[in-house]
């Protein structure tokens, strides 16, 4: 395979489709809001899960397309990021739109084979590749707006995975918002690792020009500013919806904790979520989180009701 056709499969970014896994929350929340959970519920909806997968990682590969192209300017000022395919490789500007175009395509027809709502929420993550990487917009040039305008991907992905179960009800628009502003906590942690890592205001401007405003304590208190918010709003929906999974709080802080914590390390893998599935540590902590939420949901506990009762407590 020659240089060319290798740059132009490397910037669909295959290895960034795991990132799908997003949508599994909104797909257990909609089972467990809206369905009856048993392996029969869960069996009959394999089919769209699959194809809700599939059309997703289409469209998020085709901004990823756009994204490499537009970028291409820019990366050449990154010590990694100077080696992408756009910048080493005689990739034609025709070909790359035929592939975006071709990408889209098929991820949105395929969402239309789950139901028309799944397809507005594919489209709706196909408009946020535009507004994020293409001008006179650009919001991954603004600061503040850039994580805020990326991390509604987060969102969105949730959205995705609860139409799959659930065509006709929202979830909580608390756990969208929560959903939302830990998005936002992981990608102001990713600029936090990358402006550490290039280690020059200068060149970091240079590459991202919302750099320019940054630096590593705006960008430390804005992570832990969207992670209040997400442990606020998570907060709101699990004392509303499920009271038990109000035990999981303090782990889930743990969990931004391990993260903000890896950001300090040299050439941390916050910087490249797709590599995150190689840090053993945080997948032992991540399969541990999953196992109490799991068990959470399916036990009651009334003693936690003590959150719920207005009345004062006389002693």
């Amino acid at each position: 395979m020659n240089k060319a056709i290798k740059g132009y499969v490397k910037i669909v970014r295959f290895d960034h489709w795991i990132k799908q896994t997003f949508i599994v929350p909104g797909i257990i929340l909609a089972l467990f809001m809206e369905k009856h959970i048993n392996i029969e519920t869960l069996l009959l909806y394999i089919k769209p899960i699959i194809l809700v997968s599939l059309s997703t990682s289409f469209v998020a590969s085709a901004n990823y397309i756009i994204n490499e192209w537009l970028d291409a300017e820019f990366d050449r000022y990154h010590p990694v990021k100077k080696k992408r395919p756009l910048l080493t490789a005689n990739l034609k500007t025709s070909y790359i739109l035929i592939e975006y175009f071709s990408f889209l395509t098929i991820g949105l027809i395929t969402s239309l084979f789950i139901s028309k709502t799944v397809f507005c929420m594919e489209l709706w993550l196909a408009i946020m590749g535009i507004i994020y990487n293409v001008k006179p917009i650009r919001s991954k040039d603004i600061p503040y707006i850039d994580v805020l305008s990326e991390s509604i991907n987060n969102s969105i992905r949730l959205l995705i995975g609860w139409f799959t179960i659930a065509n006709n009800t929202l979830p909580p628009v608390s756990i969208i918002l929560g959903y939302w502003m830990g998005g936002a906590f992981l990608m102001a942690v990713k600029r936090f690792a990358e402006y550490r890592m290039i280690g020059n205001k200068k060149i970091a401007s240079l590459y991202r020009k919302s750099f320019a405003l940054y630096n590593e304590k705006s960008l430390l208190i804005s992570s832990f500013f969207y992670a209040m918010l997400s442990i606020f709003f998570c907060g709101i929906f699990l004392i509303k919806y499920k009271i038990e999974l109000l035990l999981s709080i303090p782990f889930i802080c743990g969990l931004f904790a391990f993260y903000l914590n890896m950001a300090y390390q040299s050439d941390s893998a916050v910087q490249k979520p797709e590599k995150l599935f190689h840090e053993k540590g945080l997948m032992l902590y991540l399969f541990f989180l999953f196992i109490l939420i799991v068990l959470l949901l399916l036990i009651k506990i009334p003693y936690l009701n003590i959150f719920l009762n207005k009345i004062l407590i006389e002693f």
